[in-house]
């Protein structure tokens, strides 16, 4: 019997930087309201994502899914380009 592998967090997002080997940087939008004005406010983090064969260009819209670590910062990897840049 095989074990299964707990359900990974993913996130999509657009790539910001690709200068690094097989990384790139990948910033993620999400929204929140304010606690006591109730504004909706736009939020980001960015993370850093393995990108094996450097595909990722500025720009692309990727998604990116939770992994073991590969380095120290670097925890997600990209698994695929959902749009191109133009």
């Amino acid at each position: 019997m095989a074990r299964e592998r707990g359900r990974r967090r993913s996130r999509e997002g657009i790539v910001v930087s690709n200068r690094m080997d097989k990384t790139v940087v990948v910033r993620v939008e999400r929204t929140t309201r304010h606690p006591l004005y109730f504004r909706v406010l736009r939020r980001s983090s960015t993370f850093k994502a393995h990108d094996e064969g450097n595909n990722c260009g500025v720009g692309d819209r990727v998604r990116i899914v939770e992994c073991r670590p590969v380095s120290k910062e670097k925890h997600w990897r990209v698994s695929e380009i959902l749009g191109r840049a133009t």
